[in-house]
């Protein structure tokens, strides 16, 4: 399948020119000042390093000071730890700034980068409201370096994290989304992604009931595995015309893709909000082929809502009969999904589990020899 990507322009040299030392600060006592900024994990790694460094080295050069003062006549023998201490300290102290530095840099080009494009920025926001499923998983939600632009519909670009503690284990998640505000609500649908699965299957957090499963046609099954709530596979074909099915394929085929409530999300384990110029020129192309095409998906109304609302179904049945009745087609159903659509039913997945079983058979056999 193949299809016209669209013209864009951009403009990504707020991303590499030269920066102004007093706009970055500037920048960073306004982000203080909101309450939306705080120190990068780099940065927090570098600090409690060199906190540590300095508990553990101090004492123990002091020591070894005294005892070398004690045993040689040179003083100059004696400062050596005091020297080698002085220099791990200094460096460990220039790696910390280095980090604070490049992460107020990060913050202000991007600033600027969505300034210069019609857009805002946002540095960080806690347990974002949204919907797709990397939303509700785990502890520690945050978005970070978020760009938000709002026409000709509103999309945000940016980086999310979350940590899912097991035991005394704990282990964090990256994401890069991307999410696009809808006209109307629509049936919870997912395209997973073939090209970025690994060896173990799906790199998504959560399965779903093979049931769901369903086959489009032409060469779509290669690139995606497109999953909908049982009985809506009509309405998923009615969603997924051939062009649209090209355009995903064209500009989306290494993103997984969800479609919930009223938002379409764009999925990557890489970071989305980015000072790489060709990955915005990609994922600019990319929003910018399929925004087209929701047009359409506007039209799309949900018959089920009528089986919710005997009401209202009632009436459209006898509406023909009223003098005063409405015309036919203000008796569609209003935009909105029926309960069963909302959201597709998941699976546990055995395969974490079976993996761990066998690192612990192996690591058993291996002791017994």
């Amino acid at each position: 399948m193949t299809s016209t990507r669209p013209e864009f322009t951009f403009d990504a040299r707020p991303l590499t020119d030269a920066v102004d030392p007093r706009g970055v600060s500037a920048f960073a006592a306004e982000l203080r000042a909101r309450g939306t900024s705080g120190p990068s994990v780099s940065t927090i790694i570098a600090i409690v390093s060199l906190v540590i460094a300095a508990m553990v080295f101090i004492p123990v050069t002091a020591t070894v000071v005294v005892a070398i003062a004690s045993s040689s006549r040179s003083p100059w023998t004696a400062a050596i730890p005091l020297v080698i201490l002085a220099v791990i300290l200094v460096g460990g102290g220039a790696l910390a700034w280095v980090g604070v530095r490049g992460a107020r840099e990060r913050r202000y080009r991007l600033h600027r980068f969505a300034q210069a494009n019609g857009m805002s920025y946002e540095a960080k926001v806690s347990d974002p409201p949204l919907p797709g499923m990397i939303f509700s998983i785990g502890g520690g939600r945050v978005a970070k370096d978020l760009v938000r632009g709002t026409s000709p519909r509103f999309v945000e670009f940016g980086n999310y994290q979350y940590t899912v503690k097991s035991g005394k284990n704990s282990t964090t998640y990256s994401w890069g989304y991307v999410a696009v505000k809808l006209d109307v609500p629509l049936p919870n649908i997912v395209l997973d992604a073939e090209g970025n699965n690994s060896m173990f299957g799906s790199n998504l957090p959560a399965a779903f009931q093979k049931e769901q499963r369903l086959s489009l046609e032409g060469d779509f099954d290669k690139y995606f595995a497109l999953y909908c709530p049982a009985g809506y596979e009509r309405d998923a074909l009615y969603l997924f015309t051939p062009d649209i099915m090209a355009r995903f394929i064209d500009n989306a085929a290494q993103l997984d893709v969800e479609i919930v409530d009223d938002w379409l999300f764009l999925y990557t384990k890489r970071q989305v909000s980015t000072l790489d110029a060709a990955t915005w020129a990609w994922l600019f192309g990319t929003v910018g082929a399929l925004i087209t095409k929701f047009d359409q998906w506007a039209r799309w109304r949900d018959e089920r809502l009528l089986e919710e609302n005997p009401t209202a179904a009632s009436v459209a049945g006898t509406h023909q009969a009223l003098p005063f009745a409405a015309p036919a087609g203000m008796l569609t159903p209003p935009p909105g999904v029926a309960q069963q659509g909302r959201r597709l039913k998941r699976r546990f997945t055995w395969l974490p589990i079976v993996v761990m079983i066998g690192f612990g058979v192996l690591w058993f056999w291996m002791q017994l020899r």
